[in-house]
Formats: C-alpha cells, structure tokens, sequence
C-alpha cells in the first residue's frame, strides 16, 4: 500500500482525489494549507504528493523542491485548475513527474499515479540491488540538496556515451564536473582533452582542432595531431562552447555525427572514438534564436543536460567549502590547519558570492595570506571590499524593517516605527564598530572606505559612543 499526500483548497478535487486512490488500493492523507503540506511531507514518508499550484498561503511551485527533497523523497504530481507551457516548464525543470489540469479525465490521473508508483517500485528495487561505489568527486565539496541531485545526474552520465552540455554561472564549477564525469565512466583511464573555446583563435582553431600536416600552410614545418584526435579513446571537453567561431560549428557537427576529419592539408579521413562534454555561462537558446549558435549543434549538444546552482543557492555547502580549501592551503605551505570564527563564517554566508565557488576560493587565498601566522581567521581577515558589502547589505536590510532572527511572527510586536527605528540604530552600530575595525581607527582611511564626511563620522561615533581605540 503506498502513501499519497494530497495539497490542495478545492473540497471538490479532493474528493475525487481520495476516492480514486482508495480505489487503487493506497492510502490517503489530504490538506488545504500549502505550509501544513510542506510539514508532512517533511515528517512523514509519502511515495507521491499531488501538489495544486494556487494555495490561499502560498504558490505550490515554489514550494516543490522543498517537497521533492523531503526525506521520502516523493514523486510530485502537479495538479491545477490555471495551467500554461510557463508553469508546465517550471514544474518540470523543478522535479515534478507530471503536470495535469484540472478537468483531465479520471484515467489520465490514474494512469499518472500509476506510473509514478511502478517508477518508484522499480528505483527501490535498483538500489537495493545495485552494490554501492562511490562516486569519485575530486575537488567537489558540499552535499546539498542541489548538489547532491547534480552529482546524481553525473552517476548518471558516467555509464553512458551520450553528448552532455553542463551549465551555469561563471564559477559554479563546470570543468570539476565534467572530470568527475570522465573519471566515473569507462574512459576514466584514457586522456581528458579541454579546448577552451573561448582562447580559440579564429585563424588557426580548424588546425588545433583536428591537426594539420606538413606544409598544409605557412609555418606548419611538421605535422600535429588535432586535440580531437588526442581525445580518442577518451573525452573531449568543450568549455565555453557558446564561444566557438560560427565558421567551426558546421564542421564540428559533422565530427560529432560520424567521428571522423580531415586535418588540414590530408587526403585522408582520420577517426576518434570521443566522448563529448561541453559546459556554458551564456544562453544558448538565445543565441540560436539571434543566428549566432546553430540550432542542430545544440540538439547534438544536450542529448543530457546538468544545470549547475550559483553558490547562493546552495549556501549550506560554504563551511565544508571553506574548512577544506583552508586545510588544502595550510597543507601546501607546511602550517598547522586554521580555525575560523562564526562571525566570519557569517560574512561568508551574508555574501552574495557573484563569482560563485571560485570567488569564494580567491578569497579565503586572500584571507589566508592575511592571516599567515595567526591561527584563527576573523572578518578582518577578509578583503575590504566584500567586507564592506556585507555591512551596506546588513544596513539596508535593517532598514527595511527585515528581521533575520526568526521566520514565526512574535505574540508581541512593537509598531513598525519602534521596531525600524530600533533595528536601524543597532545596524548603524554594527557597522560604525567594524568600520573602525577595518579602517584600524584611520579616520580619513574610515570616510573613504564609507563616504562619509569627518564631520558626520564624527557625529554618529559621538551618537552611539563608539571611542577610537588607543
């Protein structure tokens, strides 16, 4: 008997819902709040969550990773009376198994349940009688919800040959990923071949690419094997693939097709046996539809797609990412490991982090060589700049009248006024004290790093008397 949890404010559709899955022989538990849906689910061990979309509290999309994460980790049905290719694109590039409006036959709802069930059914049945391996994730620190749903795309990509097209933001990791790829499959003891594409310089990318024989042109004094051809046996990978001159996407589609080239200046054809994996920052659907990336490419290209998370979206990861570049460094100048203090894992989790892990590994380099001989690592350890956001961001948050110390409304509130007032001044001596601290107590260093006049500096050091240090 499975256990199926129902999320939706229409008594009607509920009903029906109940009834059909007693019918099938399952268990029922319905709800018409999407936050008491979202605390089951998390509580208890569901197989599949029917999930309407317009809740009286809340929009069930966005609630839909939280739910599909949940430790059961169920199959999530999107049911709703207000659907549209918009929602239907986001349901499923979220997780969810279908997307069924409401009016849909009995049967199309069944038939849905039913494959959900068997697909589960049979998920459990694979593990169980899958031996574990681990999965080889050299350089890939975090374990997530969002990574950990990536690295499961990577498992599954290591045992096949198909063309995968990993994206995200610049410094998500994509290279990392596509390793972790080769070193997981079958290939993992044949070479890894990047082409930056990027660096490709136009006039002779045909040459690095598929190589080039004595002569075939000016300067070529020997012959030279391609980077595709060094790649047989093994896989190639593309980074910045949105990069590639329009001239070489033709002729690389027809690589990818048969396998096969001609460098330049041969009378023969030569073969190799690649895997391919390309990465991107940029969007290519936009560029096919502004003529400047081929269409047929990218259908070569996304036979499997991994879409990397920004680091600001998988924020839970920063400690273990932090602890383990801070021992790799420790280790690599002979010194004891460092410890770092919570106020500046704060900072590090406060920030946004636009360049992603790669910032965030740019930075602690920073912080170590600040703190070379100390043993502890401290917001002052940090550079200035991202320091220095930190505490506008903090201020403009207190500003607002945004509290950041509990997601439960208090029994007793004091007026918006008294609150901003209150919450704005301790924000403004937050900042004043850090300020100082960064500043080392330099005044005119303090209002230029601030923007502040001396005179208004300090008045506000008077206001909230903050002395200088001795």
């Amino acid at each position: 008997m499975a256990s199926i949890l129902i999320i939706d404010d229409d008594d009607l559709m509920v009903s029906s819902l109940e009834l059909m899955v007693k019918r099938m022989g399952h268990q029922a538990v319905s709800t018409s709040s999407l936050r008491e849906g979202i605390g089951l689910a998390e509580s208890r061990g569901f197989d599949v969550v029917f999930l309407d979309i317009r809740m009286p509290d809340g929009n069930g999309l966005e609630a839909l990773p939280r739910i599909a994460e949940a430790g059961s980790a169920p199959e999530v049905i999107i049911i709703t009376g207000f659907g549209g290719p918009e929602g239907a694109e986001l349901a499923i590039r979220s997780g969810a198994w279908d997307y069924i409006e409401k009016g849909s036959s009995v049967k199309e709802m069944t038939l849905s349940l039913e494959r959900a069930l068997q697909y589960r059914k049979e998920k459990k049945a694979e593990n169980r009688n899958q031996s574990v391996i681990a999965l080889k994730r050299e350089d890939i620190y975090g374990n997530s919800p969002k990574l950990r749903a990536c690295l499961n795309l990577v498992a599954q990509a290591a045992g096949s040959d198909a063309n995968i097209l990993i994206t995200g933001e610049t410094g998500t990791g994509k290279e990392l990923f596509a390793r972790a790829i080769h070193q997981n499959s079958p290939r993992a003891g044949n070479a890894f071949v990047v082409v930056d594409c990027a660096a490709l310089p136009e006039t002779l990318a045909e040459s690095l690419l598929f190589g080039h024989e004595r002569g075939s042109f000016t300067g070529a004094d020997r012959s030279q094997e391609g980077l595709v051809r060094q790649a047989n046996g093994g896989t190639l990978f593309l980074d910045e693939v949105g990069e590639l001159p329009l001239s070489l996407q033709k002729t690389f589609l027809r690589v990818l097709q048969e396998r096969r080239f001609r460098p330049l200046g041969s009378t023969h054809e030569v073969e190799s046996d690649f895997r391919l994996v390309a990465a991107t920052h940029r969007d290519l659907d936009e560029m096919v539809a502004n003529n400047q990336f081929r269409s047929d490419l990218l259908f070569r290209l996304r036979a499997f797609t991994i879409e990397l998370p920004p680091l600001r979206e998988r924020a839970e990861d920063i400690k273990e990412l932090v602890r383990c570049h801070l021992d790799r460094l420790c280790e690599g100048y002979g010194l004891a490991s460092k410890g770092f203090s919570p106020e500046f894992l704060d900072a590090l989790l406060a920030y946004q982090w636009p360049g992603n892990v790669r910032e965030l590994a740019n930075t602690l380099v920073r912080s170590f060589s600040s703190a070379r001989f100390e043993p502890t690592l401290y917001p002052k350890h940090l550079p200035p700049d991202i320091r220095v956001q930190v505490m506008k961001d903090s201020a403009r948050s207190a500003e607002a009248g945004e509290s950041v110390h509990s997601s439960e409304p208090a029994r007793r509130l004091p007026s918006f006024h008294d609150f901003r007032e209150t919450a704005f001044s301790q924000a403004e001596k937050n900042y004043l004290h850090d300020l100082m601290s960064l500043a080392e107590d330099n005044i005119p260093e303090a209002c230029r790093l601030s923007g502040l006049s001396q005179s208004r500096l300090y008045a506000l050091l008077k206001k909230h008397r903050i002395g200088r240090q001795p």
